[in-house]
């Protein structure tokens, strides 16, 4: 009997699978962190300089906390996509920025329609583009950077 051969098994592949998707779990979340912060952070700025974020349809104001509970809850949502897409794509990457590009551009369309003040739909346009400005490349790099 020869027990000088190695044999590698499914297990060392399995392995590197999973740090790839830790890694691109942590990278998410910090991105998301990231994403929180200064989408919040903008939409303060924009209030500081007159913005009411008065939604016509209840009158009512988005709070602050809104944009950070939204921002954090649709990052964890493209951070899902984005494993999916490293598990069950050959391509996860280019994927990953053709469906968040496209997420994003269909996520602008509720404001146009909101019917509330220019100021105010400028500002919700634009943070709209503020976490996808963080989390698209993060996760695009991280997706890359994961390769065998």
């Amino acid at each position: 009997m020869n027990d000088t051969e190695v044999v590698a098994g499914p297990a060392s592949g399995r392995t590197s699978h999973t740090r790839r998707l830790r890694g691109l779990a942590g990278t998410g979340f910090i991105a998301a962190l990231a994403a929180m912060v200064a989408t919040t952070l903008a939409a303060a700025l924009a209030q500081a300089v007159g913005v009411d974020f008065e939604v016509p349809d209840g009158g009512e104001t988005i709070p602050l906390s809104g944009f950070a509970v939204v921002t954090g809850f649709f990052s964890v949502v493209g951070v899902v996509i984005a494993v999916a897409l490293l598990r069950w794509s050959a391509r996860p990457a280019k994927l990953f920025v053709w469906t968040a590009v496209s997420l994003t551009a269909i996520s602008l369309i509720p404001p146009l329609l909101s019917g509330a003040n220019t100021a105010t739909i400028t500002a919700l346009l634009g943070l709209h583009l503020v976490p996808a400005a963080v989390m698209i490349p993060s996760l695009a790099r991280s997706l890359r950077t994961r390769t065998d």
